[in-house]
């Protein structure tokens, strides 16, 4: 049964947002390129949608047990994970380039789940959007996610191309490189 829900539209960054149940200063160590959404540490998710840099209607559902599927027709395939949940309110965030920046609404206060006696939480995603090529703009996207207590168990997303984990594999060698000098200097 539903327990509470929040809606509101969410400014997108170009890489996405977090959801979980930590703050983050820093970029996740992997991103889910493949997948709408992906781990980025036990407590917290990464997802990345269509639309690059604009508006993105968030539904967040916090049910007493696992809902029942929505109608395939509405959204593309749903994808799963499991979050430890600290204790801590839900947190969001979007990646902006180069910054973290919190994200939930100031006039919305950001929801707590059922106390759990193991700590897992179940997060179910759901995506649609009207233009579904990705770029910059509004891409009439709308996101639903429902979040329940449940034991940690696997993911589940679509198989990945050779393309996704070459994308996987260019973004943690990034990540793990020496950081590039952007400045120069001119003489006067």
């Amino acid at each position: 049964m539903l327990v509470h829900e929040a809606q509101f539209t969410l400014d997108l960054g170009e890489s996405g947002y977090l959801i979980g149940f930590t703050e983050h200063d820093d970029y996740p160590d992997d991103m889910p390129y493949g997948w709408r959404c992906g781990p980025a540490g036990a407590t917290s998710a990464i997802v990345l949608p269509t639309t690059e840099d604009g508006p993105l209607h968030l539904t967040l559902q916090i049910h007493d047990s696992q809902p029942v599927p929505e109608p395939d027709a509405a959204w593309e395939t749903a994808e799963e994970l499991s979050l430890l949940d600290t204790g801590t309110p839900l947190h969001l965030a979007t990646l902006d380039p180069g910054d973290v920046t919190d994200a939930w609404p100031e006039d919305l206060p950001a929801p707590r789940l059922p106390a759990s006696h193991d700590g897992w939480t179940r997060m179910r995603l759901y995506c649609h959007a009207d233009h579904p090529d990705p770029g910059v703009g509004d891409h009439t996207e709308r996101h639903l996610i429902q979040l329940w207590r449940a034991p940690a168990t696997d993911p589940v997303h679509p198989a990945l191309t050779a393309d996704d984990r070459q994308a996987r594999a260019d973004y943690r060698a990034a990540r793990t490189g020496p950081v590039q000098q952007y400045t120069l200097d001119f003489p006067l």
